[in-house]
C-alpha cells in the first residue's frame, strides 16, 4: 500500500483488512477513501498491473462507469436552477429530430421512468435478452473486444434505442436505461450550446476544484497514474487476457464514460450531499426515490439498517474497472473506492463486486445491502 505525502492516514486496521480480503476475492487492485468523524483514511490493496508486484495506487485514476450518471443529473439540475431547463417539461423540446414522445419529461430521463429501451441491451420480463451495441458482457463480448476503439455518436445510440419498442408508457414503471443519460447529456449540450465536458467543468469540476475527473468523450486514454484493467475471452478455442485500460467508452457515452479518483469522488459527493452544490429544493428532488428501485435523480437511496439510517450512492462498472460512491445525507461520512479486475463476458466478477459493496458499507455505515450497479454499466 502506498500513501502520498499529503495524505494523513488514521489507523483503521479493519478497513485495511477489508480491502485486502476484497482484493483476494478476485480483484487486482482496490483503492479506498473513507471520510468520517475519525478523519480521512486512505489505503490500497492488491497490485497495479497483472503479473507485476507493484502495489495498487491509493489515488489513481479509474473509469467510474454509471457513477457518471450522478454527475450528469447534477449538471441538469444546476441548469434547472439557472432557469434554462424545466424538470417536468417535455425532454423532446430540447431534442429536436428524434420525435421523442412528448410525455417523456426531463425528470423521467434522470429517474429511468421514460420507458426508453437501453441501447446497451436489456432483459425483458421473462428473462430474454435483447442486445444493443456490443459491450463487454453477454454474447457481444468478443465483438466488443474487436471494436473497443470504435467511435459511436450519441445520436447513433439514441436512434438504435428508439428503433426498439419502449418498455412501458412514460412514467408508468422503472427500468434502468443508459440511453436516458445519453439523452440527458444531449439536453445539456443543446440548451447551452457547449459540450458536456465544458459544462461539467463550469458547473461542477471548476467550482469544486476537481482536477482528477475527466469526461473523455471518444478518447481511449486514462490519465496517469492509474491501475490497469483487463478482459478475459476465448479466441479460436484459446483463452486470452487483454489489457483494456485503453478503450473508447463512446458505446456507453454519458451512461458511464467518466474517469475520476477517490479524492474527487469524495469532494463531489460530500459537496452534493452536504448542500454545497445544488439549491436545497433541487437536492430534495434529486434524493426523492421512486418506489420500485429507490432511485432518485441520479442517485439511489438505501436504508442501511442497524439504526444507521439512509445513505445515498451511485456505483458503477465499466470493462475491468468499478467505482463505489456513498454518503450520509449530510455529506459528513463518505466512502469512495476504485476497483480493477480481470473482467469477462459472463461478468463473473459480479458476485465479488457485490460482496465488496456489502463489506465496505458494513464497515463504514454499519450494515445493509447495496443496490447492484445496474446492467451494462
Amino acid at each position: 500500500m502506498s500513501i502520498t505525502p499529503t495524505e494523513q492516514r488514521q489507523d483503521r486496521p479493519e478497513l485495511q483488512k477489508a480491502i485486502e480480503e476484497i482484493a483476494a476475492s478476485g480483484f487486482l487492485g482496490v483503492q479506498l477513501r473513507v471520510n468520517d468523524e475519525r478523519g480521512e483514511w486512505v489505503g490500497s490493496a492488491g497490485v497495479r498491473e497483472l503479473g507485476r508486484s507493484e502495489e495498487a495506487l491509493t489515488d489513481g485514476h479509474f473509469r467510474i462507469g454509471s457513477s457518471t450518471k450522478s454527475f450528469v443529473a447534477a449538471a441538469v439540475l444546476l441548469l434547472v436552477a439557472e432557469g434554462r431547463i424545466g424538470l417536468d417539461a417535455p425532454a423532446g423540446d430540447h431534442l429536436p429530430g428524434f420525435g421523442l414522445d412528448r410525455r417523456i419529461t426531463v425528470r423521467m430521463l434522470l429517474q429511468h421512468t421514460s420507458g426508453i429501451f437501453n441501447h446497451t441491451g436489456e432483459f425483458d420480463e421473462v428473462g430474454r435478452f435483447t442486445p444493443g451495441v456490443p459491450m463487454p458482457y453477454g454474447s457481444t463480448g468478443r465483438a466488443w473486444v474487436e471494436n473497443r476503439f470504435r467511435t459511436y455518436r450519441p445520436e447513433e445510440l439514441v436512434r438504435l434505442a428508439l428503433s426498439r419498442p419502449p418498455r412501458f408508457e412514460p412514467g408508468a414503471d422503472w427500468s434502468y436505461s443508459n440511453t436516458n443519460y445519453v439523452l440527458a447529456r444531449m439536453v445539456i449540450e443543446n440548451v447551452t450550446g457547449r459540450s458536456f465536458p465544458e459544462e461539467l467543468h463550469r458547473l461542477i469540476l471548476g467550482p469544486l476544484g476537481m482536477t482528477g475527473t475527466v469526461a473523455p468523450g471518444v478518447s481511449p486514454e486514462v490519465p496517469e497514474p492509474h491501475n490497469h484493467s483487463y478482459y478475459r475471452y476465448r479466441d479460436a478455442g484459446r483463452e486470452r487476457t487483454l489489457d483494456i485500460t485503453r478503450q473508447n467508452p463512446s458505446w456507453v457515452s454519458a451512461g458511464g464514460d467518466m474517469i475520476s479518483t477517490t479524492r474527487d469522488l469524495h469532494t463531489y459527493f460530500a459537496a452534493l450531499m452536504g448542500g454545497r452544490l445544488l439549491p436545497a429544493r433541487l437536492l430534495a428532488e434529486m434524493r426523492t426515490p421512486e418506489a420500485k428501485a429507490g432511485y432518485g435523480l441520479g442517485v439511489f437511496a438505501q436504508d442501511v439498517g442497524q439504526g444507521a439510517g439512509t445513505v445515498f450512492h451511485h456505483n458503477g462498472a465499466l470493462g475491468g474497472s468499478a467505482a463505489l460512491m456513498y454518503s450520509t445525507p449530510d455529506g459528513r461520512t463518505t466512502l469512495t473506492a476504485g476497483l480493477t479486475c480481470v473482467d469477462d463476458a459472463d461478468l463473473s466478477i459480479a458476485t465479488a463486486f457485490r460482496n465488496a459493496q456489502l463489506r465496505l458499507v458494513g464497515e463504514v455505515f454499519g450494515g445493509g445491502e447495496a443496490d447492484p450497479a445496474g446492467p451494462a454499466d
